[in-house]
């Protein structure tokens, strides 16, 4: 996907997810595929069905970032957010990740679920995108007429001196074999993505579930056609074939005059789906009166899951204003709205960002990351479950 200018291959690199993101969207909200449900069917009712679509999901990444690495059709090296960088931020992962997993149980879905309700008509979900979309863009945007951000003030202080700086990527092929990454990153992605699809299958009851399997499917395949999408749009330059990052970043060189110039070159990387800093990145974009220069893949994203969820709604007529049971409801949204702005950004990634996107390149992070969400959201749910017996009793 080579193209003769910028300008067009900058439009192909958003349209395209844009449309893979519609689907998506369309797909979550007919299937009820939910992270948040997933570990709430397994907590209180030991039901594991959407728990294995989810790992479905991640094994579908795992297995097509494995092949598709391996013939050189995806970069998952050099991202955005760099998920295999050397240094590994356990600390932010953990905790990020936890107090993201505390969050989406309090606000009822993920960053991903919250845009899906949006589209089905849910207005509480609005209010807490606009929490999140706000926490989110000055976690890494400075406060008016200051060069500090939240994160620098709040977390960088403590998190950052944990931060372990390795000798190779954080991604396990590279980690266990570090003579030989490539041959590694084949025997750890072929092995877990096995695993996982083997567990997922196991279930007679999954097996015979037509949603949870559609699911899984198009959302761990959406977020590999990301990752091609993204690793395969190019400019030619004067004979240079150049990727979008590449081409920005010496835009002196190459670009016209009249040309105008992206805000940034990293959002122009390799990339796939990740659902809370774009959220912030969607609130800059607005602020700024829809300035095309700030434009990214992840706003594209956000836009195209609402509208294929609505899509979708409008279809099967499921389409249903939502507001707040009560003012315990709404504290409980808020709450859960501002964990997830502060862990999801921490944590570089939510449920999809970090649970699929992030896996699929089997970064340490964002295994660890994963791992805190689910154990965030299920403490949760057991202490909720607690407090609801002793009211009632």
């Amino acid at each position: 996907m080579t193209y003769a200018d910028f300008a067009s291959a900058q439009s192909y690199f958003l349209w395209s997810t844009f449309a893979i993101a519609l689907i998506m969207g369309a797909v979550v909200n007919k299937t009820n595929f939910c992270t948040m449900g997933a570990v709430s069917d397994w907590v209180n009712m030991g039901d594991t069905g959407r728990l294995r679509a989810w790992m479905l999901a991640i094994a579908v990444g795992v297995l097509g970032v494995t092949v598709l690495e391996a013939a050189g059709l995806v970069n998952v090296s050099s991202t955005f957010p760099p998920y295999r960088q050397t240094n590994l931020v356990w600390l932010e992962n953990v905790f990020g990740g936890a107090l993201f997993g505390i969050g989406m149980t309090l606000a009822s879905g993920c960053g991903n679920k919250t845009l899906v309700r949006i589209g089905g008509g849910n207005l509480k979900s609005v209010m807490v995108l606009l929490v999140i979309a706000l926490i989110a863009y000055f976690m890494v945007n400075p406060f008016p007429g200051s060069d500090k951000t939240l994160y620098s003030t709040l977390f960088y202080p403590w998190t950052n001196p944990a931060a372990v700086a390795l000798s190779t990527n954080q991604d396990l092929g590279a980690m266990l074999f570090a003579d030989n990454a490539a041959t590694g990153r084949k025997v750890a992605g072929g092995v877990i993505g096995v695993l996982l699809l083997a567990w997922a299958f196991k279930s007679a009851d999954f097996r015979s579930s037509f949603d949870n399997i559609l699911g899984g499917l198009v959302v761990g395949l959406a977020v590999l056609a990301a990752w091609y999408v993204t690793s395969n749009v190019l400019v030619n330059a004067d004979g240079d074939v150049l990727s979008l990052q590449a081409y920005v970043q010496d835009w002196d060189l190459y670009a016209p005059a009249d040309a105008v110039r992206p805000a940034a070159a990293g959002p122009l990387a390799a990339q796939s789906f990740t659902f809370i800093n774009p959220m912030g990145q969607t609130l800059g974009y607005a602020v700024s009166g829809f300035n095309h220069t700030l434009l990214t893949f992840g706003i594209m994203a956000l836009a195209g899951v609402v509208a294929g969820s609505l899509l979708w709604s409008l279809v099967s007529r499921s389409f249903r204003i939502e507001w707040f049971a009560s003012a315990r409801d709404f504290v409980n949204h808020l709450i859960g709205a501002i964990l997830m702005g502060f862990g999801g950004v921490l944590a570089m990634g939510c449920t999809i960002g970090q649970g699929i996107t992030g896996f699929s390149t089997l970064a340490l992070g964002s295994i660890l990351t994963l791992i805190a969400i689910v154990l965030g959201s299920a403490l949760t749910m057991k202490v909720q479950f607690a407090v609801m017996m002793r009211a009632e009793g």
